[in-house]
């Protein structure tokens, strides 16, 4: 099975930030991308195109981070019906963009043990 996280980015991420924090990293990541799921959520029900385009962007941006580059591709795209003011074309993609969260999420605390 192919990586969901590119290696060689989450190695220079790595290098950058050390060894150390990098577990740290991947923590607040965890914890944060439950929080803008719900954030995505409760926008799409309140029919809130802006507050859906920033939980959708800031999961895009952690996801790049750590070179998990199809969530940040999903997340991009919903950003985009975000800030088209289309949030009835959302259709099953969060459904999907959980899916990519929970497949990245776990290589990731693999890469942090």
């Amino acid at each position: 099975m192919p990586n969901v996280i590119d290696p060689t980015a989450f190695e220079n991420l790595k290098a950058m930030t050390g060894p150390d924090f990098i577990g740290e990293m991947i923590a607040t990541f965890l914890d944060d991308a439950p929080k803008l799921f719900e954030q995505l959520r409760t926008a799409l029900a309140a029919s809130d195109a802006d507050s859906f385009r920033r939980a959708a962007h800031s999961l895009k941006s952690n996801a790049a981070t750590f070179g998990a580059g199809e969530l940040a591709r999903l997340a991009k795209e919903l950003e985009m019906v975000g800030r088209e003011n289309k949030l009835g074309e959302v259709g099953d993609r969060l459904i999907v963009l959980e899916a990519a969260y929970e497949t990245a999420a776990q290589e990731l605390k693999g890469m942090s043990a």
